[in-house]
């Protein structure tokens, strides 16, 4: 009786609170719970299981059931699942839509989602090629939003990698051991019979899809493609120890995907105005001494100019000309110009294990402009 007096006299808080939780909700992320609730109480029919999740045997020609590659990630067969999958939603909606937008968090949710239905069912179709089991191929149902966790999962370690999440006897979990703890927990629980074997396949497909996108071909508000930071690489979601053949790997798997024209030639950024004092850039197929040549040959035709202005306007005659020492300095000083502050240089790279020394053809550091320039380095960095 006593508890049922405090749930009624504190009733109108929670109804306060879950009224405020609702409006600070986006649209995107509300349609998205509605329609996960919706699916799992479809999944009580197993007619619309067979029909809304994929099956591997169905999703390929001939049979061709591509609308299965839209409607598995909300169909759920447990209320856990379903508490999971809207709890990541709003997640998703709390952390990522304010940094990216809610068009890039859609278009984010389907890329996931899409890849995770092609790449779990050809992997299933790999293992019905090396076994014969048909089993594989039309009693393995693929659905839910395991895929889609994995991918909120490698988006907030882009964000905030090293975000302490857990702090243990045995180190600091961080943001960046997330993906890769979560699928080796659930590769355990299937072990033991608590989880299908689909949703570790699910989860480690949806780590290589959202990764992929992210690191290659999401846009940003500023121009640029992609994220190649030296944090974000394939390699970085494994301990510090396996990192190195993991990059041997992964570069050389990139290498043959660029070689072939699956992939393109990956562009770097490097900010001038960020650069530390003494930091040079070695461009290739330009040759220091040409570029001091050719600035030699700048200062004598600026020094034949201002003689020939000296001797042509006679009352100029008294005033005193800038020396030669000071005519270096005009030589090499930046012009001012009305186009943007920064410029962009693209520089094709060799290959991914040649580093970026830069050397400018600047004679010291106060003849860089004001407003340093932005430089991409095209090459094959690390992935």
């Amino acid at each position: 009786m006593a508890t049922m007096r405090t749930l009624s006299k504190n009733l109108p808080y929670f109804q306060q609170q879950f009224c405020a939780l609702l409006g600070n909700i986006s649209a995107p992320v509300k349609v998205m719970s509605i329609v996960v609730l919706f699916g799992y109480f479809l999944s009580f029919s197993q007619e619309a299981v067979n029909v809304l999740s994929v099956r591997p045997g169905y999703i390929f020609p001939p049979a061709f059931w591509i609308w299965t590659a839209f409607t598995f990630c909300f169909l759920e067969l447990h209320w856990w699942e379903v508490l999971v999958d809207i709890v990541t939603v709003g997640l998703c909606g709390k952390l990522i839509e304010p940094l990216w937008s809610s068009t890039e968090m859609v278009t984010f949710f389907g890329i996931v989602n899409l890849g995770v239905a092609l790449v779990s069912a050809f992997f299933y179709l790999i293992l019905y090629m090396c076994t014969s089991d048909t089993v594989l191929l039309f009693d393995i149902h693929i659905h839910g939003m395991a895929g889609y966790i994995a991918g909120v999962a490698v988006a907030v370690k882009q964000i905030m990698p090293d975000h302490i999440l857990v702090k243990t006897p045995l180190g600091k979990m961080t943001n960046r051991n997330v993906p890769l703890n979560v699928f080796l927990a659930s590769l355990v629980l299937w072990l033991i019979g608590l989880l299908e074997g689909t949703y570790p396949t699910m989860f480690a497909s949806g780590v290589l899809v959202s990764w992929t996108y992210l690191r290659f071909y999401q846009w940003h508000s500023n121009g640029s493609k992609g994220d190649m930071a030296d944090n974000f690489t394939f390699a970085s979601f494994f301990p510090t120890v396996l990192q190195p053949p993991i990059s041997v790997f992964s570069n050389t798997v990139h290498s043959f995907l660029v070689r072939i024209r699956l992939c393109r030639r990956t562009v770097r950024k490097f900010d001038m105005a960020a650069a530390p004092t003494g930091v040079t850039v070695a461009l290739p197929g330009i040759d220091p001494h040409d570029m001091e040549r050719r600035r030699l040959i700048a200062i004598k035709a600026l020094n034949e100019r201002l003689g020939k202005t000296d001797s042509s306007v006679p009352g100029l005659a008294g005033i005193p000309r800038p020396s030669q020492k000071d005519r270096s300095k005009i030589a090499t000083s930046p012009v001012p110009t009305v186009s943007p502050p920064s410029s962009v240089v693209s520089i094709p790279m060799p290959s991914s294990s040649e580093s970026h020394n830069i050397t400018p053809p600047f004679t010291s550091p106060s003849a860089l402009p004001v407003q340093s320039a932005i430089v991409d380095v095209s090459g094959s960095p690390s992935t």
